[in-house]
């Protein structure tokens, strides 16, 4: 059973940054694309974005574009999300998903496996 586990979620200010980490669970990290995606109270789910199973294609939402960056060490078996100047409306719950593919479903919502999430929260 593949598992992942998201942390490095917390309190920053506006225009601040953060870092979060997802950790899979899996024999070959590499067969598997992994993406973030968020939802807000009373919100729905938005892609952020995903990474190639060998990290060489990068997908990002319109949410992300510009100021979030995806990587990938398949030999760590952990995916990272570097978010920069993030605004109050990045607040949320951010989750990392796997798909059973090499190539990213786009920027999607919905994974075959997904982890329980980490609380980001942007306030002054």
């Amino acid at each position: 059973q593949l598992r992942l586990v998201e942390s490095g979620g917390g309190l920053v200010e506006p225009g601040g940054s953060l870092t979060l980490s997802c950790e899979v669970s899996v024999f070959s990290l590499e067969d598997y694309s992994i993406g973030w995606f968020r939802q807000a109270p009373g919100k729905e789910r938005e892609g952020v974005s995903c990474i190639s199973g060998k990290g060489s294609l990068r997908y990002y939402g319109d949410v992300a574009e510009g100021r979030f960056t995806i990587s990938k060490d398949n030999a760590k078996k952990m995916v990272y999300l570097q978010m920069n100047s993030l605004e109050v409306l990045d607040t949320g719950t951010y989750y990392c998903g796997a798909e059973v593919d090499v190539d990213c479903p786009g920027v999607a919502t919905e994974y075959d496996y997904s982890g329980k999430g980490t609380q980001v929260t942007v306030s002054s």
